[in-house]
C-alpha cells in the first residue's frame, strides 16, 4: 500500500512538472496565462456595458466597412481598387498613400475576414511601396502618389510593424498562397529585414535597423539621426510577444522588446494626466523632431498609445500598470469635459488646440478595455454615437474609429499561427 501511494505521488508530481513545462515558451519565459492569448476571450463592451445587441454591433461595423471601403468616391471611401487586382488606402487630406494606412487597411480586412480586399491592398503595397534592392531592401516607402510613384523612400516604422502582424494573421486565418500571397514568408522577410541593416548611423543616407538593438526599441525612422529617438505610438508590445513565438529568428529579442516597451511606456506617460508625447528619447523624455512641429507634446500620433496599452493588456495581461494608466487617462479627459476636450495638449494638460477629433475619441474608448473606471461607459457611448467620417479628414479619423469599433466589440483577435 505504501509503495502504491508513493507511486501515485510520483505520477502526480511528474504530471505537474509536465504541465509547468507547457507554460514555458520556447524562449524559456514562464507564462502567467492571463489575457486573451490563452483564454480566447474578447469582450464585446458595447453589449456587456451598454446593452447593445450583437446584431446591432455587427451591423454598425458593416456600415463602417461599406462606407469607408465601398462608399462614394469623392466623399466617403478611403479604399480605391485599381487594375491588376490591386487597391490603395488614400490619405484624402494629403492626396497620397501611406504605409500607415495601407497596413491598417490590411489589419481591418483580416480581422473582418475580407480576403479579397486584403490581397488587393497587399499586392499594391508589395508592388509599389516595398524596396526590392539596395540598403532599404524589404522596407517600405512611407509615402507614395496614388499612381505608385515614390514621394519619400524612407520608412515610417509603424507601417512595417502592422504589415508584419497583418500578414501573420492572414497566414493563420486563411493559409498561405503562392508568390506574394505566401503571407507567412512575406512577414518573416520583413521581420528579418528589421534587424539586418546597420545598428545606427548619423549619416542622412545610411539606412539602419527599425529597432535599436541596444535599446530594444522601435526607432522613429530607420535612417540617419531620425533613428536616435522613438515614437511612443509605435510601441506595440502585444505584437512583439507574438513575434517572440512565431519569428524564424531573434525570438528572444522580440520578447525582450515587449518588456522594454512596457517599461518605456511607463516612463513616457505623464504621471498625472497620462498623456504621452508624439516623440520621445529612448529613456522616455519627450523630444521634438529635428525639424520642429511641437512633437514633444500630445498630438495626433500620441492618440494611439491608449489603444496599444489597452490591447496589449487585453491580449497578454502582463502588467496592471495598463489599468492604472487607462484610468488616469480617462480621468484626465473627463476633467476636461467629455463633450469639450480637444485633440492636442501639453503633457501637463494645457490645451494646444480648439479642435475636437473623432480619432482621439475612438482611441479613448479603446482604453475602456483596460480601465476599471465607471466613466468608461461614457467613452463607449461617445464612440458608438460618432458619425462615420466623411469629407477631407475621413482617412485618419475614419481608420482609427473603425479599428476602435472592431477592438471594443471583441472582434480584434489573435489568429494563432500553427508552426
Amino acid at each position: 500500500m505504501i509503495r502504491t501511494t508513493a507511486t501515485l505521488l510520483g505520477i502526480i508530481i511528474l504530471m505537474k512538472f509536465i504541465v509547468s513545462l507547457a507554460d514555458v515558451t520556447e524562449s524559456g519565459v514562464q507564462e502567467t496565462e492571463a489575457g486573451a492569448f490563452w483564454t480566447g476571450q474578447y469582450p464585446n463592451l458595447f453589449t456587456d456595458l451598454l446593452g447593445i445587441s450583437t446584431d446591432e454591433v455587427n451591423a454598425r461595423i458593416d456600415h463602417y466597412w461599406e462606407q469607408l471601403f465601398y462608399g462614394d468616391d469623392e466623399n466617403e471611401r478611403v479604399y480605391y481598387p485599381t487594375n491588376q487586382n490591386m487597391a490603395y488606402i488614400k490619405d484624402i487630406n494629403n492626396n497620397d498613400v501611406r504605409s500607415e494606412g495601407m497596413s491598417y487597411g490590411m489589419m481591418i480586412a483580416v480581422q473582418l475576414d475580407k480576403k479579397e480586399s486584403f490581397d488587393r491592398i497587399w499586392k499594391w503595397a508589395k508592388t509599389f511601396m516595398q524596396h526590392k534592392d539596395g540598403q532599404r531592401k524589404d522596407f517600405f516607402s512611407w509615402k507614395m502618389s496614388t499612381t505608385g510613384a515614390i514621394q519619400d523612400s524612407n520608412s515610417a516604422s509603424d507601417g512595417e510593424e502592422w504589415f508584419v502582424m497583418a500578414l501573420f494573421f492572414a497566414a493563420a486565418r486563411w493559409g498561405n498562397g503562392d508568390g506574394v500571397f505566401n503571407y507567412q514568408r512575406e512577414a518573416q522577410n520583413i521581420l528579418n529585414a528589421m534587424l539586418s541593416k546597420k545598428d545606427t548611423s548619423n549619416s542622412r543616407s545610411d539606412v539602419t535597423d527599425i529597432f535599436n538593438k541596444t535599446e530594444k526599441q522601435v526607432v522613429f525612422v530607420p535612417v540617419g539621426n531620425a533613428d536616435d529617438f522613438t515614437d511612443p505610438s509605435y510601441h506595440v508590445p502585444h505584437f512583439y510577444e507574438l513575434w517572440g513565438r512565431w519569428a524564424e529568428k531573434n525570438r528572444e529579442f522580440w520578447l525582450e522588446a515587449a518588456e522594454t516597451s512596457r517599461g518605456f511606456l511607463k516612463k513616457v506617460a505623464h504621471p498625472v494626466t497620462g498623456l504621452t508625447p508624439d516623440y520621445a528619447r529612448f529613456d522616455g523624455t519627450p523630444v521634438d523632431a529635428p525639424w520642429g512641429g511641437g512633437h514633444d507634446a500630445f498630438r495626433f500620433d500620441a492618440w494611439r498609445v491608449a489603444m496599444n496599452v489597452a490591447v496589449d493588456y487585453l491580449w497578454f495581461g502582463k502588467d496592471q500598470w495598463a489599468v492604472t494608466q487607462s484610468n488616469r487617462l480617462l480621468d484626465f479627459f473627463t476633467s476636461e469635459g467629455l463633450d469639450s476636450y480637444v485633440n492636442q495638449y501639453s503633457l501637463d494638460g494645457k490645451k494646444l488646440s480648439n479642435d475636437r477629433s473623432g480619432g482621439l475619441m475612438a482611441m479613448n474608448a479603446v482604453a475602456s478595455l483596460a480601465s476599471t473606471n465607471a466613466n468608461k461607459t461614457e467613452y463607449l457611448k461617445a464612440l458608438w454615437n460618432l458619425p462615420i467620417p466623411t469629407g477631407r479628414y475621413r482617412y485618419y479619423d475614419g481608420l482609427l474609429q473603425m479599428l476602435a469599433m472592431i477592438q471594443v466589440s471583441g472582434n480584434f483577435k489573435i489568429f494563432h499561427l500553427i508552426k
